[in-house]
């Protein structure tokens, strides 16, 4: 009796193996038809998005940070451990004992250099949010 009951769960799952290959199949298709080529004068070149001044953060402490460029945040707090460029974006992070700093920077107008814009503050253990002055100072050379 057990060898029968073994030969009828190994040929359910022999079945259930051959059954889902046998039910896989690739079926090719036809490449979606082309367009006509347009010629160069009916070629439409996206608009450019429209310039959004970034909102600058306000607040004590503040003060010697927001407007800074990069390279007035890097002589103040050594090199960031982060350092990232999105478009014209850009993201600065500085850690020292205790706090996690980091500076957003934005350009203020079309074509222009990115500044400091916002600035958050957090603890280096555990990631709550700390006062901004105080991790400010810690972090000044």
């Amino acid at each position: 009796m057990n060898r029968s009951v073994f030969i009828v769960l190994l040929s359910a799952t022999l079945s259930g193996c051959v059954g889902s290959s046998a039910s896989e199949r690739f079926v090719r298709t036809a490449p979606p038809p082309q367009t006509p080529a347009q010629t160069s004068s009916q070629t439409q070149v996206p608009a450019r998005e429209a310039f959004v001044a970034p909102r600058v953060q306000q607040g004590n402490g503040l003060d010697s940070i927001i407007g800074a460029s990069a390279n007035t945040l890097t002589a103040r707090f050594g090199a960031p451990r982060l350092n990232r460029i999105e478009g014209d974006a850009r993201k600065l992070q500085f850690v020292g004992e205790g706090c996690v700093l980091d500076i957003y920077l934005y350009p203020l107008q079309a074509g222009g250099a990115p500044v400091a814009t916002h600035v958050e503050a957090r603890a280096q253990q555990g990631g709550g949010v700390i006062d901004r002055a105080r991790c400010i100072a810690a972090l000044t050379r």
